[in-house]
């Protein structure tokens, strides 16, 4: 399979990511020109005054932080896809295989309907969600470890497994609940949602994703060896167990962040590394980078959509990543030259 070069496809999605943080700026219930867009961008990347103005205000402090977490987190969920994949070599894996997602559930639930953390004020939602996110990723490791060995099939079982009780669990939390509400306000939390984006959620989870992207790209040797197979990544000096250990540890803390800041956007993190594996192949030099750009461009256009489509109501980003993201990965998988792992 032929690979595009990574010195026209980077610049070019680089080109397309910008164009689309712009064109998501100027969408929302309120719908702004984008000369005044870029105006208002120029203003404070220019360092000259802010100006005083609803336009500045909406741009700059509302859409400006939504659009950049919305690059942060589907550039993370795409790492975390492609790098899930190798770990299970399973086409069908995704950034929430660890019962992350489901975890989270558990942790937002028992905020909305108990007031967990409420002293944590704006942070309370995202704490309880990364707690209960970390928390269900020891409990599949530690009963992955009890079982014999962090193997993939062991993995992929126990996660589903578990990711299963914990959205069972969150149910219940749901129904024992006597807020009325709290079964619509955890739903459109698990859908996944931006809306709560501010300047202040931005710098964790980009500096979680960035340091996930170094430390992805290091190891992209080991990774290249570890999706031929267990056997082969040993005999050239990998150490699988350890990698093995490393990559779930890592995963778990990407994306149990990621999930708090922003629920379970589904679909992004198993469709996106297809699409750029067919594009520039399977080796993790350039596969990493360019799934990583995809996925930002990808959430990007479609949380604008979901601002959009049904204005003034916003709808929950996914939802329209899974109805785009389903017939999307049928696609690429129809496709007679695509093979998963196929160097």
């Amino acid at each position: 399979m032929s690979r595009a070069p990574l010195s026209i496809v980077v610049p070019i999605t680089v080109t397309v990511l910008l164009a689309a943080m712009v064109v998501a700026t100027a969408c929302g219930a309120e719908p702004l020109p984008i000369p005044a867009v870029l105006e208002v961008l120029r203003g404070h990347l220019g360092g000259a005054d802010a100006l005083d103005s609803a336009v500045d205000t909406i741009v700059w402090q509302l859409r400006v932080p939504r659009t950049i977490l919305a690059a942060v987190v589907g550039a993370g969920l795409a790492l975390a896809g492609t790098a899930m994949q190798t770990l299970v070599r399973n086409p069908l894996a995704d950034p929430y295989l660890l019962g992350v997602s489901s975890g989270a559930g558990v942790g937002a639930a028992a905020v909305i309907t108990s007031g967990f953390f409420a002293a944590a004020g704006i942070w309370a939602l995202s704490g309880g969600a990364l707690i209960g996110a970390l928390v269900a990723a020891a409990t599949v490791f530690a009963v992955t470890i009890a079982q014999g060995g962090l193997t993939p099939l062991r993995l992929v079982l126990t996660g589903t497994v578990l990711g299963s009780a914990f959205s069972a669990l969150s149910s219940y939390l749901i129904f024992r609940s006597a807020d009325p509400k709290a079964a619509q306000s955890v739903l459109f939390w698990l859908l996944g949602s931006l809306a709560g984006a501010d300047w202040t959620r931005i710098a964790l989870p980009a500096t979680v994703v960035g340091l996930a992207a170094v430390a992805l790209l290091s190891l992209h040797r080991w990774l290249d060896a570890l999706s031929v197979g267990a056997d082969t990544a040993a005999s050239v000096g990998v150490p699988v167990r350890a990698l093995r250990h490393g990559l779930f540890i890592g995963l778990a803390v990407l994306v149990g962040v990621l999930v708090a800041v922003s629920g379970g956007i589904g679909f992004v993190g198993l469709v996106v590394p297809h699409a750029a594996r067919m594009l520039v192949g399977s080796a993790h030099r350039r596969l990493l980078p360019v799934g990583a750009l995809f996925g930002a461009v990808f959430l990007v256009l479609a949380d604008s959509a979901a601002r959009v489509l049904v204005r003034p109501t916003e709808i929950p980003v996914g939802v329209l990543t899974g109805l785009i993201g389903a017939p999307v990965f049928l696609v690429l998988m129809g496709r007679r030259r695509y093979r998963f792992g196929a160097a």
